[in-house]
């Protein structure tokens, strides 16, 4: 017989898939954050809109009184009002604008964990809020 010997040589190529694996676990880590992180902007994002949208409902319903009571509207002028039972940290002005029958109605409101604004000098809202609605109506026959 012939004596011959048989060299097996070391792949060179030793751990190479434990080091795709580890890749693979890393990419996947990184995609799961990111949609963490996306639903977490979208919780933030829907509880803005909630309160836009509360503090739209609050001016609307007071221009529905004043137009319901266009005979006693110096009764519906207001300045930096507490809502707060309404919409967290909310306050609420309406006032008269130059034409007679035009009506400013602002609502503010600051939401759990932000910061008011330091005064009420602060336009547009010149109230101490973090975020403000406003919109102007105009009411015949007052």
């Amino acid at each position: 017989m012939n004596n011959q010997r048989f060299c097996i040589k070391k792949s060179t190529q030793t751990g190479s898939v434990l080091l795709e694996a580890l890749i693979a676990v890393l990419i996947f880590s990184l995609g799961i954050l990111a949609l963490v992180g996306l639903q977490a902007a979208m919780i933030k994002n829907t509880g803005a809109a909630k309160y836009r949208t509360d503090a739209s409902y609050i001016a609307q319903k007071r221009i529905g009184e004043m137009w319901a009571d266009p005979g006693n509207l110096a009764a519906y002028v207001e300045a930096n009002t507490d809502i707060s039972a309404m919409i967290p940290g909310g306050r609420r002005s309406v006032i008269a604008l130059a034409n007679p029958t035009e009506y400013q109605v602002t609502v503010g409101w600051t939401a759990p964990g932000e910061v008011p604004a330091a005064n009420d000098t602060t336009a547009p809202c010149f109230m101490q809020v973090a975020h403000c609605f406003t919109t102007i109506t105009n009411i015949a026959g007052g």
